[in-house]
Order: C-alpha cells, then structure tokens, then sequence
C-alpha cells in the first residue's frame, strides 16, 4: 500500500465517519465523547506530523475505515445512502471553500480562537463545541447549496445537538481537505475502488 493511497483513505474514512455522526446525532440525539474529541482534534490540528495524526491515530477512524470497507468492497452492500449524500456535499463544500481566500482566513483565525479554548476546556467541551458550531454558520454555512440534515426534529432543534452536528461537518471539511491534498479525487472514488476497499481493510488491522 503506497503512503498517497494510504493517506486518501484514512481521510476519505474521516469523512464518511463524520457523516455517519450527524446521522446519529440527527436520528439518534446522541454521539461519543470519544468520537466528539477526535472530531474536534481534527480541526485543530493544524501542524499534523502525517495524515493519521490528524486524528489521533487509525483507531479512531474504525467507524470510518469499516464504512469504506463495506462500501467500496464487492458484492451486497449496507445502506448507506443518507451517510453518502452527506460525503457528497461535503466534498462539494469543500471544494468551494477552497476558492474562497477571505473565507478560509477567517477559518484559521476562528480556528485559533477555538485552540485557546482548548486550553481551559477539554475537547469535547460545549463552549468548544459551540465556538466550532458558530465558526461553520459564519463561514460553511453561507456557501450553497447547504447541507440539509435528515433526522427527528425533536432532537435537530436541541442547541447542543445542533452545535454538534455543526462543529462534526466543520470536521468532515477539514477531512475533505486532507482527501484532496493526498491526492483523493471523484475519478479515484469510482476507477480506484478495489485499491481504496484494500487500503481500508489494512489500515483496520492494528
């Protein structure tokens, strides 16, 4: 397994495992603190040693690496089709935030802001949750067509769920990045199937 191929699938699980968490959040009203932290470390790590440092090892993208596994594998395959539709929009996103100059500077000024939180706060903590929540409403938010959830509204329009889903799609962008910067494109997803269905299943083995 090449280190290119390696890096675009470990992001490419950052991605669908961000997805699959608004799903839960959204259907469910839940999500792991362990989860919630690896999301938040993502965004905050801008000066990663490598890509599997971005969140703080392999084994905190299993939920992700197994979904491209399933996914990308031949044969029957789950249901997945909300969770893709979320993938799909973020890269989407992704790919017009890259455009916008003005935009990714607030990011990184925002993002600073939110890691002098982190020194008072733990990672999963609501006032760091929420300062990443608002940072994605005054920038990603404003880009079209925006993300449209699916879930119960009882709990969509709980403000500590909203803030999660907010600042777990913030994370699913910065994964969309590293997607982009190791060389992942839409081609690759469809012409290099079998090689990414491969790397994920290695990369599970710990």
């Amino acid at each position: 397994m090449t280190q290119s191929i390696q890096d675009s699938t470990l992001a490419l699980a950052g991605i669908f495992q961000a997805a699959h968490l608004v799903q839960q959040v959204a259907t469910r009203g839940q999500v792991g603190e362990d989860d919630l932290e690896t999301c938040v470390r993502s965004i905050l790590e801008v000066d990663p040693e490598n890509t599997e440092a971005v969140f703080g090892g392999r084994h905190r993208l299993a939920t992700g690496l197994r979904i491209v596994r399933e996914q990308f594998g031949i044969g029957e395959k789950k249901d997945y089709f909300e969770i893709t539709k979320y993938v799909i929009s973020i890269m989407h996103l992704e790919r017009k935030l890259a455009k916008r100059r003005d935009m990714l500077q607030e990011l990184t000024q925002g993002i600073e802001r939110v890691r002098g939180q982190v020194e008072h706060f733990s990672l999963a903590h609501e006032n760091v949750i929420a300062a990443l929540a608002d940072l994605y409403v005054n920038t990603i938010s404003t880009l079209t067509p925006r993300i449209i959830i699916k879930g119960e509204h009882g709990y969509l329009s709980d403000t500590s769920n909203a803030n999660k889903v907010r600042a777990i799609l913030l994370a699913g962008i910065r994964a969309a990045v590293l997607w982009r910067q190791s060389g992942g494109t839409r081609p690759q997803l469809i012409l290099q199937r079998k090689k990414i269905h491969q790397a994920a299943k290695q990369l599970m083995i710990v």
